[in-house]
């Protein structure tokens, strides 16, 4: 019997297989096969005499820590959190600014934030909606498609990416493209077993399964803060039972899963009743007789929660969730795993070509996909209804716009369906709370005639089909009340409002102290679905918030730590932070903050 290949020996055969010039198609997010990127990434990075084109999406990394505080918190706790997921090598390389010039690397979606600042990703960055990131990948004509694949019997399992790769080799059987396939398997991802997750061994030109199995990159749950709750109830008051439903990653997504579970519980009513907030008639509240059918490019932990809880449960072609990736958490994996197989058959890992659009079998898609709720996150949304979720004022890159705008799209074909984008109303920038409600953008992600449902903690806003004033009253109805009156005299100087047009009394109690108000009493929690945080981490999290929230802000970091110097040392939180014996003068005003934060934020 032959040895088993190596990755090196992979990395040489396809270096000799191409001629030296490489254009290789990698999975977004968790099914690139890092032990073989990163030897092609060595090989290659050795030769000059040869080149390497990555067009991918998503590389996922573990945060930031050259931040002090980041650092103290995290990297004793990192291999727990984040898993021990190896680096990929040209990641790192742009980074630091090794990457040799034989080597490119373009992304079509970016880990958020994790590149702003970053020229040479910048530059590279393909905007492209999820659906059509298939077309650029086919018209770049990629000779060597990479991915992590589970074993499946005889076969192998294409498990967290069929999104675009299913639709590449469906393209390769048919001759319409011609790429060497090459995988490395990892028996720690779930196998999907269905017909566009299946990949036949004969399909696959080299292999590696001779490399131990690494760990799956973990993503760390957030916190799920009062706003957010506010938000997933909202949201969950406009979903019917029998209908359609995608959400995304996050604390929102959590928030609006936890939340109808709420409502199948039986718990709903009486927090919606409590509800001071713009209902714009959205009073979904019972329990779900019939069920939910999901379709969604991102499997998510929250929808696998609402499955296992029967929320989730209509299906469609055999098939309760119709999803076109999934990177989550390590219980997450362990949870899709362990299901039964004839429980995990109803989960259908697809192409994004048929969860994010009708194109292609549209009658069955319209009759599957009544009644719809696509929830998605933005960052800002103006007055007038445009919503930015991708990309800064100065053009920077934060993300992608991913599915976002597929779904918007289908909520408008689709009888009954709905876009909702969700937002906190502000965020603290430099010390100071800003409103997310802004009068305009430079750079609007979703355009105002694409305006349907947007929802803040302080309710919701039903634009769709509105004139301009009208839109322009319901946005300010679910801005912080802090910011109100400033975007109203915009509008009023722009002659989109009447000059005299006032306030409604509801309207002017958009406080957080009203949402505190609201939810306290009903004890919802921080980690509705469990956290890898311990105990001591949980209690520093708030703190920590603080403390980023007044980055760049001098004066206030001076308040924190005066504040810090007079309040009662919390010792096993500045331990854990290694801040419980300072050394100089930085490490003791670090203590000090810290601790002023601490008595802030409890």
């Amino acid at each position: 019997m032959a040895e088993p290949l190596t990755a090196d020996a992979i990395a040489a055969e396809i270096i000799d297989r191409t001629g030296g010039d490489i254009r290789l198609a990698l999975p977004l997010g968790l099914g690139k096969p890092v032990t073989l990127v990163n030897a092609l990434t060595r090989a290659v990075a050795k030769r000059p005499d040869t080149r390497l084109s990555i067009l991918t999406a998503l590389t996922l990394e573990r945060p930031d820590m050259s931040e002090d505080m980041a650092r103290r918190f995290l990297e004793p706790a990192a291999d727990r959190l984040f898993g021990r997921y190896p680096a990929l090598d040209y990641a790192t390389m742009m980074r630091d600014g090794t990457l040799p010039p034989n080597i490119e690397v373009s992304e079509f979606f970016l880990l958020a934030g994790r590149w702003i600042g970053v020229p040479v990703m910048q530059r590279r960055y393909i905007p492209s909606n999820y659906t059509h990131a298939y077309d650029v990948l086919a018209a770049w004509k990629p000779n060597v498609l990479m991915q992590l694949l589970a074993p499946l019997g005889n076969d192998f399992s294409l498990s967290c990416n069929t999104d675009i790769s299913a639709d590449l080799l469906r393209a390769r059987r048919e001759g319409q493209q011609d790429f060497l396939v090459v995988g490395e398997t990892n028996t720690n991802l779930p196998a999907m077993s269905g017909p566009e997750a299946r990949l036949p061994r004969d399909e696959v030109d080299l292999c590696l399964d001779s490399a131990p199995d690494f760990e799956l990159f973990s993503v760390v749950k957030r916190p799920v803060g009062l706003a957010e709750h506010a938000i997933g109830l909202h949201v969950a008051s406009t979903v019917p039972d029998g209908g359609t439903l995608q959400i995304g990653i996050g604390a929102i997504g959590d928030a609006v899963a936890h939340a109808l579970l709420l409502r199948q519980s039986g718990r709903f009513p009486k927090i919606h009743a409590a509800n001071p907030f713009a209902r714009e008639g959205y009073d979904e509240e019972g329990a779900f007789d019939t069920g939910l059918y999901a379709v969604t490019e991102m499997l998510v932990d929250g929808l696998l929660h609402l499955f296992e809880n029967g929320v989730i449960r209509r299906e469609v072609d055999g098939a309760a969730i119709h999803a076109g990736f999934f990177v989550d958490c390590r219980d997450f994996y362990h949870r899709l795993r362990s299901l039964p197989q004839s429980k995990r058959d109803k989960i259908r890992m697809m192409p994004v070509s048929f969860t994010n659009q009708l194109y292609g079998n549209e009658p069955a898609k319209r009759a599957a996909r009544t009644d719809a709720r696509f929830v998605n996150a933005a960052m800002k949304v103006t007055l007038l209804g445009g919503a930015v979720s991708d990309i800064t004022s100065s053009a920077q890159e934060v993300s992608g716009i991913g599915g976002q705008f597929n779904f918007i799209e289908q909520a408008f074909a689709l009888d009954g369906a709905r876009s909702i984008l969700t937002l906190p109303a502000t965020r603290t920038s430099k010390g100071k709370t800003v409103s997310n409600i802004v009068w305009d953008h430079p750079h609007e992600s979703v355009p105002r005639a694409y305006r349907d449902i947007i929802v803040t903690e302080y309710g919701i806003a039903d634009l769709r089909g509105q004139r301009d004033e009208d839109a322009i009253a319901r946005m300010l109805a679910i801005t912080d009340g802090r910011f109100q009156d400033d975007l109203m005299e915009r509008a009023k100087s722009s002659g989109k409002i009447a000059a005299d047009y006032l306030l409604p009394e509801r309207a002017k109690r958009n406080t957080p102290d009203t949402v505190r108000q609201w939810l306290r009493p009903f004890d919802l929690p921080d980690f509705p679905f469990g956290t890898d945080f311990d105990a001591k981490e949980r209690r520093l999290l708030p703190a920590l918030a603080v403390l980023s929230g007044i980055q760049g802000d001098t004066m206030g970091l001076a308040r924190l730590i005066l504040n810090g110097m007079t309040a009662e040392r919390p010792d096993g939180l500045l331990a854990r932070m290694g801040l419980d014996q300072p050394k100089g003068l930085k490490d003791r005003a670090m203590a000090y903050a810290l601790t002023g934060a601490i008595r802030r934020s409890t």
